[in-house]
């Protein structure tokens, strides 16, 4: 047994989804990883083009456009199911995993979300509360808007097609 050369894979003529997988050679958790990555990425970039103002915070911050957990789960969905069949029970659960993830960032955590608003504008209201209430500032952009978790869910979808059909 002897140890392969250092890899070229596109001077080699290899395949894209050969090149694509970097990270564990799972290609699931490859495409997982990577579109969660580029969604945080472009919330970056939203951030940059719309507050005019460069936030590294937002690369590991939650809530936003476009949902990387979405995008992480339905990337990861369909690559379960390219690998394994839409019939088979690795891909339910997966789907099922997605589904739980969508849901909970668009409704539970949002609706976390609004209720920390309401909270941080209770606490202004107040100047005779405790010096220490005064200075706490709850997270407000905790989950997603529909449209957010459907941008992540498509990109996730899209990276995942990348991956398996190239």
């Amino acid at each position: 047994m002897h140890l392969k050369a250092a890899r070229q894979p596109l001077l080699r003529g290899e395949s894209m989804k050969e090149f694509f997988i970097f990270i564990t050679s799972n290609i699931a958790f490859d495409a997982a990883f990577l579109s969660w990555f580029i969604a945080q990425v472009i919330k970056m970039i939203i951030t940059l083009v719309t507050e005019k103002t460069f936030d590294i915070r937002k690369f590991m911050n939650s809530g936003g456009m476009p949902s990387s957990h979405s995008a992480f789960v339905a990337a990861l969905a369909i690559c379960i199911a390219f690998k394994d069949g839409f019939a088979s029970t690795q891909f339910a659960l997966a789907a099922a995993l997605a589904c739980v993830v969508m849901y909970d960032a668009a409704g539970v955590r949002r609706a976390a979300g609004e209720q920390a608003k309401v909270l941080n504008k209770m606490m202004d209201a107040w100047e005779d509360m405790e010096p220490e209430f005064m200075q706490m500032q709850l997270k407000e952009i905790l989950g997603h808007t529909p449209a957010q978790v459907g941008a992540g869910a498509v990109l996730g979808i899209v990276i995942a097609l990348i991956f398996m059909l190239a």
